[in-house]
């Protein structure tokens, strides 16, 4: 799903009627491809505050050409060490070095064909040029309540900062 140009110009915190539908999907997508909710939300309450708050790594990326990110809370624009602005306007493609961008658009398309992809550990580089090790990510399809696909999510609550030279 692409967002609206006004959709992404809210901070991440901040309910809006795209954010939740997004937000919404993305869950929902999680439960049916994974069986298994990603984290225990108040149906009652607004999604957007308790993804931020989610003790995991949660992002997201639309369906461009060059799929950009459209989604990441708050322990994610941390580890990118990125404003919202700036993560929202980068393609998915870039959170890889350059190196390691062909092994990630595989796995990608992995995702793509299967749906899922659970246990996934690879090296994503930060803004600020720090390298990390996701550890066991959990990588699916995004679709909307209509079953057509608008995106991929990954999430992960273990991450390795690695030093120069590390792989």
């Amino acid at each position: 799903m692409v967002a609206p140009d006004n959709a992404l110009s809210s901070a991440p915190d901040q309910p809006t009627a795209w954010r939740e539908r997004h937000l919404r999907n993305l869950l929902d997508s999680h439960r049916r491809l994974l069986g298994r909710p990603l984290l225990t939300v108040d149906p009652a309450l607004p999604l957007a505050p308790q993804l931020w708050q989610a003790p995991l790594v949660i992002v997201a990326h639309g369906t461009e050409a060059d799929p950009v990110l459209n989604y990441a809370n708050r322990l994610a624009l941390q580890l990118w060490r990125m404003p919202w602005q700036q993560f929202v306007q980068t393609p998915s493609r870039q959170t890889a070095e350059a190196g390691l961008q062909q092994a990630r658009a595989a796995l990608m398309r992995q995702v793509s064909a299967n749906g899922c992809y659970s246990g996934y550990s690879g090296v994503r580089i930060a803004a600020d040029g720090q390298r990390f090790r996701m550890l066991d990510a959990t990588i699916w399809n995004l679709y909307d309540t209509a079953g057509v696909y608008c995106g991929q999510a990954a999430s992960f609550a273990g991450w390795q900062e690695l030093a120069a030279g590390d792989a």
